[in-house]
């Protein structure tokens, strides 16, 4: 399985140099949020470290595949239902999951899409749970952008250093954000029970 993922990071760092590096990253990002097991931000990081001026582009270029292929995840999740997601993943992988989703609704996937948690399992959740379509969208899109963004901005300030950067802060940054994302996805929620 290792070599299956080396060899998948080597296919994809070598699209960074293609005259079709661009719609590589828009696919890959797209594929990722539904089936692929390898998140963008390797072709991301390579080809913004190649054309730093392009970084915020090729961000862009990513959010929007990754949104797309939410849509398509939520639609997979929408038509397989639980059962396929099951399939797939542990049966009490889905249950934490889908308690997620009871209680934050769309704001679990603000947690997944920033997180280097895998991203398509959220997204046929999303589907399989019956989530708001474009609730599931916006929320898509904002989490993605952020991390895509966060990932292209550190790179245009500081180039080849970015990778150290990233590995070394990452993880804390991702902790803030899901902290961030929890306490606005509480919020809302006491307000809903309040209203109620």
């Amino acid at each position: 399985m290792h070599e299956l993922i080396d060899g998948l990071v080597q296919w994809m760092l070598g699209w960074a140099d293609s005259p079709y590096g661009v719609w590589a990253l828009f696919a890959i990002a797209f594929a990722e949020s539904s089936f692929f097991p390898i998140p963008p931000d390797v072709l991301l990081i390579a080809m913004g470290l190649g054309a730093p001026e392009k970084s915020m582009l090729f961000a862009a270029i990513c959010t929007a595949g990754s949104t797309f292929g939410g849509m398509f995840g939520y639609g997979i999740g929408r038509v397989g239902g639980k059962p396929l997601l099951e399939r797939f993943v542990a049966e009490q992988r889905v249950r934490k999951i889908h308690n997620w989703f009871e209680k934050y609704e769309a704001w679990a996937i603000g947690i997944a899409g920033f997180t280097p948690i895998p991203y398509k399992v959220f997204t046929i959740a999303a589907g399989a749970f019956w989530v708001n379509f474009w609730r599931f969208v916006v929320v898509s899109a904002l989490s993605r952008g952020a991390r895509f963004f966060l990932v292209s901005g550190l790179i245009a300030l500081y180039g080849e250093e970015v990778k150290v950067l990233i590995e070394k802060y990452f993880n804390m940054g991702t902790l803030a954000v899901m902290a961030a994302v929890g306490m606005l996805a509480w919020g809302a929620h006491a307000m809903r029970r309040k209203s109620a």
